[in-house]
């Protein structure tokens, strides 16, 4: 491959992040016309249209899309290879992570400084969310998920576990009573319920009964779909909460949230790292991999 092709990658990987061949081109510290004459060659040599071009911004059409990934694919190797066989050169370039909210809040950007101070030249792009993302179309390089997996196509870590807790606000247990059995919570309480498909499907709630699991569907006040609403609902009243303890622990010790059912404790939820399948690594994901087992201490909970 000539050098100059790579160098038009290189240069349309930053259009098309950029939106602009403007801003690509002062990124680049290149001259625009540089840039959109590198941009016009490869369309030429390929003999396809890569981008749609109006006033305002740049998009990709569809071999535009199919040839940006590999595009990314290729020069992110090729860099890897050059940063893997340097002694000198630490790891670099844009991570991209997708996170639960209540984890990133509680655990991943608290501790995030210290990854930053270790590698400087890394910039991580951090999705927070509680859906479940497609890593591959959303070229995401690896994401943190909760409880049980069912993506067996990727590689799946186990980092830990995180307690959980089931809590109320005392407005709430003024107004409908504690409960102190699992029958008293499923016959006279509602809850504020986790959904997080298009099914309204939500998630069952699970706890520790004379040493075995038992796994209830408790009827809801009000169904939300992200960890945001789901805290707000229970501060208000709204209901029962059953959640990660990393996330309520902090109200609960204020006073705002009040823990119960503590004779019925909820069984840990898993912890686990995932990531495309892939036969090389880049450094930029291996360190952060290992990053995140000092973070979490497999075997420890949370």
């Amino acid at each position: 491959m000539q050098l100059n092709m790579l160098e038009a990658m290189e240069i349309y990987v930053n259009v098309v992040e950029q939106g602009s061949f403007t801003r690509a081109a002062e990124a680049l510290e290149l001259h625009r016309p540089a840039v959109t004459r590198a941009v016009q060659n490869l369309e030429q040599d390929l003999g396809v249209k890569l981008l749609h071009r109006t006033t305002r911004q740049v998009s990709m059409t569809d071999e535009g899309e199919e040839f940006y990934q590999r595009c990314l694919s290729l020069l992110s190797e090729l860099d890897d290879i050059r940063r893997s066989f340097s002694r000198t050169q630490p790891p670099k370039g844009r991570l991209r992570l997708d996170v639960p909210i209540t984890l990133a809040r509680a655990v991943i950007i608290p501790a995030l400084g210290d990854f930053q101070n270790r590698y400087p030249d890394i910039e991580i792009i951090l999705g927070t969310s509680d859906r479940k993302i497609d890593i591959i179309a959303e070229r995401v390089d690896c994401v943190i998920r909760l409880g049980d997996l069912d993506d067996s196509s990727f590689v799946a870590r186990r980092l830990g576990t995180a307690g959980m807790v089931t809590c109320a606000a005392p407005s709430y247990l003024e107004r409908y009573g504690t409960p102190h059995t699992i029958d008293e919570l499923m016959k006279s309480h509602r809850a504020v319920n986790f959904f997080s498909n298009q099914s309204l499907q939500f998630m069952e709630w699970k706890f520790t009964v004379d040493g075995n699991i038992t796994v209830i569907k408790m009827p809801s006040s009000i169904l939300v779909d992200n960890s945001e609403a789901f805290l707000s609902c229970g501060l208000a009243g709204l209901g029962v909460l059953h959640g990660l303890r990393p996330s309520l622990a902090p109200f609960i010790a204020s006073g705002e949230l009040t823990e119960i059912l503590t004779d019925f404790p909820p069984p840990p939820k898993s912890i686990s790292l995932l990531y495309p399948d892939r036969r090389y690594l880049a450094p930029k994901v291996r360190v952060f991999i290992d990053w995140l087992y000092e973070v979490f201490c497999p075997d420890a909970q949370l």
